[in-house]
C-alpha cells in the first residue's frame, strides 16, 4: 500500500501541532521543517480545518492548533479525509471496474481484507502515539527549525 504524499504531508503538520499544542503553528513552520511546498500545506490545513480536525486562524499572528486532543485524533480517520475510498485495484470501484472476475476473484478478496488489515493499525493509532518520542522528535528537527519551535514547553 502506499499513501498519497497529500496525506504524507497532512499527517507531518498534525504532528508537528501536536508538538507545539496548544500554541499555534503557521503553515511556514511546516513548510520550513519538512521542506515542503507552501500552496500544498495551505490547502491541507484548510481541509483538516473544514473537517474540524484543526482550529486555523487568518491574518497577522495566525496559524493552526489541534481542534481537540491529539489523543482524540485518530489516524485512520485523517487517512480516510486525505485519501479518500482506498481502491488498490479497479474492482474496488464498481463504476469503473471492467474486470471479468469481480466476485470470484480470490485475489480481490485479499487484497479487501489486506485493506482492513491496514486501516485496522491506522484506526489503532493517534496523533498522540506518533508525536509521543517529543524530545526525539524536536532534537530531529531542531536544525531546520530556524528557531520557530524555541519557545516550546517541555511538558511531558
Amino acid at each position: 500500500m502506499k499513501l498519497t504524499a497529500y496525506s504524507n504531508y497532512a499527517l507531518r503538520s498534525l504532528q508537528l501541532a501536536a508538538l507545539r499544542s496548544p500554541d499555534l503553528v503557521c503553515v511556514d513552520d511546516v513548510v520550513r521543517v519538512h521542506g515542503l511546498a507552501r500552496p500544498h500545506i495551505v490547502k491541507i490545513v484548510h481541509e483538516l480545518g473544514q473537517a474540524g480536525i484543526v482550529e486555523t486562524r487568518r491574518g497577522r499572528g495566525g496559524g493552526f492548533t489541534l481542534a481537540r486532543p491529539a489523543a482524540d485524533i485518530v489516524i485512520g480517520d485523517v487517512i480516510r479525509l486525505t485519501e479518500g475510498r482506498l481502491e488498490l485495484v479497479e474492482c474496488f470501484n464498481p463504476d469503473r471496474n471492467t474486470c471479468p472476475l469481480i466476485g470470484i476473484c480470490k485475489l480481490s478478496r485479499a487484497l479487501r481484507e489486506a485493506t482492513a488489515a491496514f486501516m485496522a493499525v491506522l484506526d489503532g493509532l493517534t496523533l498522540a502515539d506518533i508525536a509521543s518520542n517529543r524530545d526525539e522528535l524536536l532534537s530531529r528537527i531542531a536544525p531546520l527549525q530556524d528557531g520557530i519551535l524555541s519557545p516550546m514547553r517541555r511538558t511531558r
